[in-house]
């Protein structure tokens, strides 16, 4: 089994908190966790030892997440995007290649949009970025509006019941009791401060903020889309029609699966990004 390690990274004074596997000279892998009830090893817990004999896995906690520090910087995805910048920076890392689930798939996209050069690889799971349709209309923007997600959270920490009903809302069918009891101990170890300003910075009454569908043609990195065929946030059609906008992409759904592939179908799941990195 491959040794996962906690490290801290200065990223110009804001102290990013990753997971670190893998030799030094093996190919970089970064790995960016999605927003609201995640962290980098909630995400990816099963992913890294799969990876970590052929690469040099990162998978860093975003700002406001996990051991990380609170955000430095309005949250957005933009904001994001240069957080990562200044990780690889930190590193030392040139170049490498990025696997983001959700949230972490739209800064992804994003940085690789931006600045191609720096991405060798690009994994999109789920990803955040892929539309600009609202998920929940007019009523989901009225209800991060006035606060109720917090509320959400509120209620969260103080049942692992409703974090188990919560779940049942992003994964497909029943999560398991492992996936309940993690996300139970993370929603109780820290607040939702910086995924309640995303969300405020980038839902708006109709549209989202972050939509790069116009920008998928440009794209010149080769490209992974990942989807759970029943994510019930980000619709596969999404995902379907940027594998036709992208030059060099390939689109792969999993059956029975969710918003989380990464821990809804962690086998299948390493086997495709494996293959294709």
């Amino acid at each position: 089994m491959p040794t996962v390690d906690e490290r801290i990274g200065d990223c110009d004074g804001l102290r990013i908190r990753y997971l670190a596997a893998g030799e030094p000279g093996d190919p970089p892998v970064v790995l960016l966790h999605g927003g609201s009830l995640d962290s980098a090893r909630l995400s990816w817990k099963r992913a890294i030892p799969a990876f970590a004999g052929d690469f040099r896995v990162v998978a860093p906690d975003w700002p406001g997440y996990g051991g990380s520090d609170p955000p430095d910087a309005p949250v957005t995805t933009g904001y994001y995007r240069c957080v990562l910048g200044r990780l690889l920076d930190a590193l030392e890392l040139e170049s490498a290649n990025l696997v983001g689930v959700s949230m972490g798939g739209g800064v992804a996209l994003g940085f690789a949009l931006d600045d191609p050069s720096r991405v060798e690889r690009l994994v999109l799971v789920d990803s955040y970025g892929l539309g600009g349709a609202v998920p929940g209309g007019p009523v989901g923007y009225v209800a991060g509006r006035l606060g109720l997600t917090g509320l959400a959270f509120s209620l969260l920490r103080r049942s692992r019941r409703a974090t188990a009903l919560a779940l049942r809302s992003a994964v497909a069918g029943t999560p398991d009791d492992e996936l309940v009891s993690e996300v139970y101990d993370e929603v109780r170890r820290r607040g939702q401060s910086a995924w309640i300003a995303f969300q405020r910075n980038e839902v708006g009454p109709r549209r989202l903020r972050t939509n790069y569908v116009d920008r998928l043609p440009d794209l010149p990195v080769p490209t992974l889309l990942i989807h759970g065929e029943n994510d019930p946030l980000v619709p596969v059609s999404w995902a379907v029609r940027a594998g036709t906008l992208i030059p060099n992409a390939e689109v792969r759904v999993l059956p029975n699966c969710g918003h989380w592939p990464p821990r809804e179908k962690p086998e299948a799941f390493a086997e495709l990004v494996r293959a294709f990195l």
